[in-house]
């Protein structure tokens, strides 16, 4: 029998509850008004608002943990006490005792629906306690799944671009007053993180991820593809492999809206609607006199050879005109004024960590960007490349952290090559995200590589050295950005705070 995830009342128990992906379908699921607990291993301010919005938070990861779903009413007000005493359990506004009232049916109706990601390891002694116990155990995606069933559903998929189109079209449709719900990989400020309760019944936005796989459970009634390349070496053998996934989401999306300029979207996918930055492909979207510069991009907007009207963006980058692209064909879609789509378009500000500005000093400007594969790097640091000279920008300065060893081997030529448009290059060592180096691998023959293509590479191997190091190598005038999915956005306050305020 298949196991479904089950909406009426019963408790959902997060195994890393406070990750990107994992928190957001928390958040919403909470905002139901349905129990849910989770557990992680440490306190951020994504764990702090989940509990203020009362998610029960383990801080850490334990068997005794699921001991709060006990059968016995008098157990669980045992576990519940003592845990607020100290034993690492958060319960906000009360609600440990409607959790210990729906927990009394019963060993087997009272257990959690438990959560896990890709990364919670089958030896994880809380995923092997809820085994035991016999919880229903789902994948993350099978949450979104679901949730996607349950709404007017626009699943955004690719490789890359997922976070900010699918924010522009959430940001899209809460402007134009359409209450949306939002899940997102990434934290916007316009819904103050990674996703938002809308109306019931209403429209949802959610982005859906290929790294794992999972992209096949979804059966959304808009989906979009903005691109597709490989870049998860550690799931998928070859781009071959990749396409086949996203060719059995194009046949489970009732609409599918996909981009032209990917040769492999062209070639391998058969959309509704498409778009393009380059009008001779007769795109359904497409845009004229693109124009971009150190204040943001301005583009003429075209519906099926019919002139539209002008878009403008704050955010740099031709990557990002082609992901409001996507935006406006869904909300054409959708029967919106294109006067509705420009006018949010103009004030979307972006989600953290694409292209976020963190702060200037010294003359010294400060980015964070998730860029991690050698597509999305050079896209950024050509949009850096757009500030240069005419915002009081000198200098292009690309900071990198290699992430995944079995990404940084795959793609070793392509990382070597991905930096020209920046004026130096300093890189650090490899972020493993859990990988064992079976590639024998460093960040070092990375910066090797580099150097064949590019004159200004330095290497600091340790994120300690580089913060100390960078006082020495930053002038003012310098755009500064920090390229990587893994840690390396944790020093930025440190660096910044090496130089006096203005």
């Amino acid at each position: 029998m298949v196991k479904t995830v089950d909406f009426n009342g019963r408790p959902f128990h997060f195994i890393g509850i406070g990750g990107i992906g994992m928190s957001a379908l928390a958040y919403v699921l909470a905002k139901r008004q349905l129990p849910v607990s989770g557990s992680d291993l440490r306190s951020t301010h994504i764990t702090e608002r989940l509990q203020g919005v009362g998610a029960h938070i383990f801080s850490r990861q334990e068997a005794t943990n699921l001991e709060l779903f006990s059968p016995s009413p008098e157990k669980v007000l045992e576990t519940v006490s003592v845990a607020a005493n100290g034993n690492g359990l958060s319960s906000p506004n009360g609600r440990g005792r409607m959790l210990k009232e729906t927990n009394h049916l019963g060993i087997r109706e009272g257990l959690p629906q438990v959560i896990c990601s890709t990364a919670i390891a089958h030896n994880n002694s809380e995923y092997a306690a809820a085994k035991e116990k016999g919880c229903p155990i789902f994948h993350r995606s099978d949450v979104l799944a679901a949730l996607i069933r349950d709404y007017q559903s626009i699943a955004v998929a690719g490789t890359h671009g997922k976070t900010t189109t699918s924010s522009i079209i959430g940001y899209m449709l809460l402007k134009a007053g359409v209450d949306p719900t939002i899940i997102v990989g990434g934290e916007v400020d316009a819904w103050e993180g990674n996703a938002r309760i809308g109306a019931r019944g209403g429209y949802l936005v959610a982005e859906a991820d290929e790294s794992d796989g999972s992209l096949t459970k979804h059966y959304p009634n808009i989906g979009i593809v903005t691109n597709i390349e490989l870049d998860h070496p550690d799931h998928y053998q070859t781009l071959d492999d990749v396409v086949k996934t996203f060719q059995i989401f194009e046949t489970q999306c009732d609409i599918l809206i996909a981009c032209l300029d990917c040769e492999t979207v062209a070639t391998q996918l058969t959309p509704a609607i498409t778009y393009s930055l380059d009008p001779s492909k007769g795109a359904d979207y497409t845009v004229k006199n693109l124009i971009s510069d150190y204040q943001g991009t301005t583009a003429q907007v075209w519906e099926k050879g019919n002139y539209l009207g002008e878009m403008r963006l704050t955010l740099p980058g031709n990557h990002n005109v082609s992901n409001a692209l996507a935006a406006i064909a869904v909300g054409r879609k959708l029967g919106l004024d294109f006067s509705t789509i420009a006018d949010a378009l103009l004030t979307f500000a972006g989600a953290k960590r694409r292209f976020e500005h963190r702060g200037h000093r010294n003359g010294i400007t400060f980015i964070d960007d998730y860029a991690h594969h050698p597509s999305e790097i050079e896209a950024t640091l050509s949009a850096a490349r757009s500030k240069v000279d005419g915002d009081k920008i000198s200098r292009v300065v690309a900071i990198f952290q290699p992430h995944r060893y079995s990404r940084t081997a795959t793609f070793l030529k392509e990382f070597s090559a991905c930096f020209n448009h920046a004026d130096v290059v300093i890189l650090t060592d490899i972020y493993s995200a859990g990988e064992v180096n079976l590639h024998n691998i460093s960040g070092e023959d990375l910066a090797e590589a580099v150097k064949h293509n590019h004159t200004q590479v330095i290497y600091e191997p340790s994120l300690n050295a580089l913060n100390e190091a960078l006082p020495s190598l930053l002038n003012p005038g310098d755009l500064v950005l920090f390229l990587g999915a893994g840690n390396l956005n944790q020093i930025i306050p440190q660096v910044i705070s090496q130089y006096q305020a203005p």
